[in-house]
């Protein structure tokens, strides 16, 4: 019967302890492509500022690349008076309020109810029938949902908005119900025993752990409707109701030979999807991976 030391185990336990930990290296292959992908986002950004600080000879005639100098910050504001940036601006930021808020609580809710009732058929056949939307692309159905929204007064802004979250509805519930999944029924059971009904236990206790995969969804569904040109170019009947997007479009083709304007209100409509971005980047990986382990 062998014994074992137990100060030579001490010590064993501590030489580990004190032993450098194993990096990792990066390979040069590795390197290479995040300076190529760095390259790749950077590279474009600084040409588009550069081109918005020129003047017009510069803008016409100097290389694209070349910083200029002295700048012309006036481009800004011509942009700002051309587009009619403070209308455009209002109308998607209207769009893309709607149809966050209406995604966050129209997703969530139903994804409660799908994952909560797993068990029973329909609720089963329900989250199938979601997932299904996300192969048919708004192009196939255009037509029709110009002509369904005319038919409806919905030609504005806000049909846009409904358009937005019921078309999100197939990827939000996929995110919504595996987030759900993970979150121990147990939680529930305590609520209803302290009285608290469906909807209390819900909007007091589930739907403040849905933090993460609200910020993740939040996020797509601001970026989609923000970005998005086709569907407002199509519903919305008003021209000057329309989104930045388009606005964007029409200016292009009526000042193609301005590149300094022009420039200047491509980041004027870049910034703020950009620093939304980036403020709330950490919260969407956090929601993916949470969302995806059980």
């Amino acid at each position: 019967m062998t014994t074992t030391n137990p100060l030579a185990a001490t010590d064993r336990a501590a030489k580990e302890l004190k032993a450098p930990k194993e990096e990792y290296r990066v390979s040069r292959l590795q390197t290479g492509l995040l300076v190529v992908g760095t390259l790749v986002v950077l590279l474009p950004i600084y040409f588009a500022i550069a081109m918005a600080l020129k003047n017009d000879q510069d803008a016409v005639a100097g290389s694209g690349f070349a910083w200029p100098w002295p700048m012309e910050f006036g481009n800004f504001r011509t942009a700002w008076e051309l587009t009619n940036f403070p209308v455009a601006l209002g109308v998607s930021l209207l769009v893309t309020v709607l149809a966050v808020s209406g995604q966050l609580v129209l997703a969530s809710t139903a994804s409660y109810a799908i994952a909560r009732n797993w068990h029973r058929r329909v609720f089963r056949w329900s989250y199938f029938y979601l997932l299904a939307a996300m192969f048919i692309p708004f192009p196939v159905v255009a037509l029709s949902q110009v002509k369904l929204t005319a038919l409806l007064g919905l030609d504005n802004p806000f049909g846009v908005a409904l358009l937005h979250i019921l078309f999100g509805m197939s990827f939000n519930v996929l995110l919504y119900t595996a987030f759900l999944r993970s979150i121990p029924y147990e939680l529930e059971e305590s609520a209803r025993i302290d009285g608290c009904t469906t909807w209390q236990t819900f909007w007091k206790m589930i739907f403040p752990l849905l933090a993460p995969m609200n910020a993740t969804v939040g996020i797509f569904a601001a970026l989609t409707s923000w970005n998005d040109f086709m569907m407002p170019s199509l519903i919305i009947a008003e021209p000057s109701l329309q989104t930045i997007p388009v606005v964007q479009n029409i200016f292009q083709l009526k000042f193609s030979s301005n590149y300094n304007v022009a420039f200047s209100s491509y980041l004027m409509a870049m910034a703020p999807a950009l620093l939304a971005y980036l403020f709330a980047q950490r919260w969407v990986m956090s929601g993916v991976t949470r969302g995806a382990i059980k």
